[in-house]
């Protein structure tokens, strides 16, 4: 009987064995760190040998018909910002009012200190969109901020609602001194795009003009981290005059925050988007001549 068990055993061992090693063969060494992982890993391959890349390919979502046919009125040409902007407003046929955006690629490496581009711009018409604004400050200031625009102001009540992952609002404000307060917030507010900073603007001594710079257009602007800034200048309603004063904003900032160490060319390429319209390029050189229309 001992004889049997031992048998039975050994075989079971082998087979084990070479279980993993078929399975190491076929997914690799990093994915079967014991058996049972290695039975239920997903294969790196299908059978009709194609990568997880390619099946995302493969099955992407066609394009509707209204996008293949407002995306023909576009000609394959560089245009000028006026021209961009009205071609634009013509192909925003969505149901509801869509959001104009730029989108710059600069050359530079936001990895070096010196060329990590972050700052603000306030749009002269807006963005055509009420943002609401919270500002983390003592209690007994919460009845001023509130008087000069925000929509939520307070201390332990605000810190608690954050905590708990209540973020009903799209900016937070707050004064020097409650900095300490905001750190212990990090790890919520840092993934949201919500942690104020001096470079931002949402770090100040003066609440009251930062609120009234928000509420009327102030927006972060930022390279990501391939160097590419994205921005919205307005809505499709906007008159044609007002989204190009928005656009030159932008552009005025860009220009104005350029690193002193960036010697070649500064804008990459430029488009014009909407929210579900196609991309339009712009003319650089047209754009750096300061040439609209």
């Amino acid at each position: 009987m001992r004889t049997t068990n031992s048998h039975v055993a050994f075989a079971f061992i082998a087979l084990a064995s070479a279980a993993l090693v078929c399975v190491t063969s076929i997914y690799g060494r990093s994915n079967t760190e014991n058996v049972g992982a290695a039975l239920t890993v997903r294969p790196q391959f299908t059978s009709c040998g194609t990568t997880p890349s390619t099946r995302s390919q493969i099955y992407a979502r066609k394009p509707s018909r209204r996008f293949r046919e407002i995306k023909e009125k576009v000609e394959q040409k560089p245009y000028k910002s006026m021209e961009a902007i009205q071609l634009l407003k013509q192909l925003a046929s969505a149901k509801f009012t869509e959001t104009m955006e730029l989108h710059a690629d600069l050359n530079i490496d936001p990895r070096k200190a010196t060329q990590n581009l972050r700052t603000t711009v306030v749009l002269p018409n807006g963005t055509g969109k009420s943002v609401k604004v919270a500002v983390l400050c003592k209690d007994e200031d919460a009845k001023e901020y509130k008087a000069a625009g925000a929509d939520i102001a307070g201390f332990q009540d605000l810190i608690d609602d954050i905590n708990n992952g209540n973020l009903d609002f799209e900016r937070l404000i707050t004064t020097p001194d409650m900095m300490p307060q905001i750190a212990r917030l990090g790890r919520v507010l840092g993934p949201k795009g919500l942690m104020p900073s001096i470079k931002s603007g949402t770090v100040t001594t003066d609440v009251p003009t930062t609120l009234k710079e928000i509420k009327a257009g102030r927006l972060e602007l930022r390279a990501d981290k391939k160097g590419v800034v994205h921005m919205p200048f307005g809505k499709a309603d906007f008159d044609d005059e007002k989204l190009l004063q928005n656009l030159r904003a932008i552009q005025d900032t860009i220009d104005a925050n350029k690193p002193t160490d960036i010697k070649k060319q500064y804008w990459k390429s430029a488009y014009l988007t909407s929210t579900m319209g196609p991309g339009i390029q712009l003319d650089l050189s047209a754009l750096n001549a300061k040439e609209y229309v």
